[in-house]
């Protein structure tokens, strides 16, 4: 490989599991990643808007999501974020439920609504105060029972992942999106690489490596993303120097009620 290439990069992430050469890679993923969930492996899916190279590699507007469905009619979206932000959850939730309602049309019955499934990979951390990278969510009741079947959002941290013996394919998934800027398989690829699944997630790393236009928009991609991170970085500055400065201003409105109060 000429040059070393992140799969989280949008453009990478949807030609990995959004195009139609590598719907083998897809399936493996889903059942990787939410096979507890699953009453039985999925097989196949229907990729619902398959990667293309032109229109996408052109559009900086492009759907970075992969929307995909079962045989059974199953519904799966595969998100990657690299920022977290203050109302990212209402977003996922707010996809989730966009994605559930448009399955019916004109005169559908509710009957015809199939489960959905959102799995998001967050570059950065979103869950405070909690060092597991996995986290699924369902509709429930106060004792735990589910309401039904119909709704499920994974959240995986890769950040706060850091194992380092994978024994499961969940693992080998979440590794190889956390590290796989790293990989050169010119140089030789670890141990825990060496399955079919991953030398073909390699071979489209390699892709945006060695062809020269598609490096070159893997590099326009890049620098967009780095721009709208830093946008959102200061943003996020702005919103906590607002924050703090109002915390200030009730202390001190506190302070002077005390001193009016004792005087």
């Amino acid at each position: 490989m000429k040059h070393q290439i992140d799969p989280k990069i949008d453009c990478v992430f949807k030609a990995l599991l959004g195009a139609e050469n590598n719907r083998n890679l897809l399936v493996h993923f889903l059942n990787a990643i939410i096979s507890s969930d699953l009453s039985a492996p999925i097989d196949a899916v229907e990729i619902l808007n398959p990667y293309n190279e032109k229109e996408f590699l052109e559009d900086k507007l492009s759907i970075v999501n992969v929307k995909a469905r079962d045989a059974q009619g199953s519904i799966y979206q595969i998100e990657i974020q690299l920022v977290s932000y203050a109302n990212l959850p209402e977003r996922i939730l707010y996809n989730w439920a966009d994605i559930y309602s448009q399955q019916l049309q004109s005169g559908d019955h509710f009957r015809a609504l199939r489960p959905t499934y959102s799995i998001w990979l967050l570059a950065d951390n979103l869950i405070e105060n909690d060092t597991d990278y996995v986290h699924t969510y369902k509709i429930r009741d106060n004792k735990g029972r589910i309401l039904n079947n119909h709704c499920g959002i994974w959240l995986l941290e890769l950040e706060k992942f850091n194992t380092q013996q994978v024994e499961t394919e969940q693992q080998r998934w979440l590794r190889f999106f956390k590290e796989g800027d790293r990989l050169n398989d010119e140089a030789g690829l670890p141990d825990w690489m060496t399955t079919d699944e991953m030398r073909q997630a390699m071979n489209t790393l390699r892709q945006f490596s060695d062809k020269e236009r598609d490096y070159d928009a893997y590099q326009a991609r890049q620098n967009f993303l780095r721009e709208q991170l830093t946008i959102q970085h200061e943003l996020d500055e702005e919103r906590k120097a607002k924050l703090e400065a109002l915390a200030e201003i009730e202390r001190l409105k506190a302070l002077l009620a005390k001193n009016n109060l004792n005087s």
